[in-house]
């Protein structure tokens, strides 16, 4: 059995490299002390599923085990997406739930999603389950397995809640590419089911990722997409992570609409329900988007980065969407206020369907010249250390303000840069907007200095 390593607790969820830092045995601990927090709670079941990653199994049989050593009764989901575990915790009668996913991750990758008694968990919660096993504390909770165990398939009444929610104006022609990720086995019958003619890519589910990585972030994992819309009548291209909780939108032209457009698409409809509401944001965005939030009558309210953190704010504030630039949005409006890929979808094509070009509307969307997700990599822990260096110590002339509360965001009057860690992996997040291309090299260049300053030998993306 491996020895367990406190680096696979990260932020927001845990993950491990399988036979290295994550086995059956570290599965089997990570539900035990999971189990004992639920019963802290005063909670008797947990939902589990898994994603089509070929660990998944044996990893998800392990949690399972130890959810039961705990005392738990476990409801396994089988292979689903990350957002039908969260969709279960709210009608299954159980608050809590463990997803078993790598996520856009590489093939030998494995790790744990989990909701606590009706919150996603992160940073210290998740901390303290490393903190519960290292000191014994969970073996001696209960005498005897006790728990129960008993499948379900949660996928009909999934469909169905999304299907009694949304109608299309009229039918659509689309192109739909999960990458071999889990969304794959549903995505077709879903957007089928809601009245489009679905050309699919990529949609048996293969935990190697043949053709591209699940990964819809980033570009090159869109151009079959792109090219499927060259070729064909299809209108709109949609594409997923590797556990569907992320999506990806590109119009019939080739033109990618990142989430934080999509966000300016969502947002004006749920603000026509919501008025004057707050709507989230992470410090990857945008800078249009908290005009275009303004003048439609909602607050925008910029925040950290991270799934399970944007959940908690939202939970706190209230605000009926939230969404991230990695592709996490989230409706409160109309739905559970949780990351669904597949749901986002489905609310663009609602919307889309009214529109007789549904490219134009896309692309008329405000943008400005800006870079994809840029990384700095470093040695573990050290892209955590280089930004608190940079917090306090860098200089920005000339800039308008400094945002902190995730990494450093510099805004000047004609763009942004970003620099902020990582959590899940041991890089520095780099973004830079600008209304002209020399704006934009102005401002990578200021970027350039100040991290060459803490850090001489970095070797930058740009």
């Amino acid at each position: 059995m491996l020895p367990l390593s406190n680096s696979i607790f990260k932020a927001y969820d845990i993950r491990g490299i399988i036979g290295k830092t994550l086995d059956a045995g570290i599965a089997r601990q990570i539900g035990l002390a999971f189990g004992t927090a639920v019963r802290a709670k005063g909670e008797q079941v947990v939902v589990v599923g898994r994603d089509g990653r070929l660990s998944g199994p044996e990893l998800t049989a392990a949690l399972a085990t130890g959810l039961q050593d705990a005392g738990v009764d476990v409801i396994d989901l089988g292979v689903v997406v990350t957002p039908m575990v969260y969709f279960a915790t709210h009608v299954l009668g159980t608050q809590s739930g463990i997803m078993v996913t790598g996520s856009h991750n590489p093939p030998d990758y494995n790790g744990f999603k989990m909701v606590l008694a009706g919150e996603a968990i992160y940073g210290e919660t998740i901390q303290q389950l490393y903190q519960a096993i290292v000191s014994g504390s969970t073996q001696s909770t209960v005498a005897a397995p006790t728990g129960s165990y008993r499948t379900h398939d949660i996928k009909d009444a999934y469909l169905q809640r999304i299907l009694g929610d949304v109608k299309l104006a009229r039918p659509m022609k689309i192109v739909v590419d999960c990458g071999n990720g889990v969304a794959g086995a549903f995505a077709g019958e879903l957007y089928r089911a809601l009245g489009c003619e679905v050309q699919e890519l990529f949609c048996e589910v293969d935990g190697t990722f043949p053709n591209h990585h699940p990964d819809p972030a980033h570009p090159e994992n869109l151009q079959d997409v792109i090219r499927a819309l060259q070729t064909t009548d299809a209108e709109i291209g949609l594409a997923f992570d590797g556990d569907g909780d992320r999506l990806g939108v590109v119009t019939k032209d080739g033109q990618i609409i990142y989430p934080d457009r999509q966000l300016m698409l969502f947002a004006a409809d749920v603000l026509t329900r919501n008025p004057g509401s707050e709507i989230l944001y992470d410090v990857k965005c945008t800078r249009h988007l908290a005009p275009w939030i303004e003048q439609r009558g909602g607050k925008p309210l910029m925040w950290k980065t991270g799934h399970s953190l944007v959940k908690a704010k939202m939970r706190e504030t209230g605000a009926p969407l939230g969404g991230e630039m990695s592709g996490h949005v989230f409706f409160k409006d109309r739905w559970y206020g949780f990351d669904d890929g597949l749901y986002a979808g489905v609310r663009l094509l609602e919307l889309m369907s009214r529109e007789s070009d549904p490219s134009a509307v896309l692309n008329a969307l405000p943008q400005s010249n800006s870079t994809p997700e840029l990384q700095l990599k470093l040695v573990e822990g050290e892209n955590f250390a280089l930004i608190a260096k940079l917090q306090q110590e860098a200089r920005f002339p000339g800039a308008d303000d400094i945002i902190k509360i995730d990494g450093l965001r510099v805004e000047y009057p004609d763009g942004f840069g970003l620099a902020r860690s990582s959590n899940t992996t041991p890089v520095v997040v780099m973004r830079f907007e600008a209304e002209s291309q020399q704006a934009l090299e102005r401002i990578q260049a200021e970027f350039k200095r100040v991290i060459l300053a803490a850090k001489p030998d970095a070797i930058l993306p740009f």
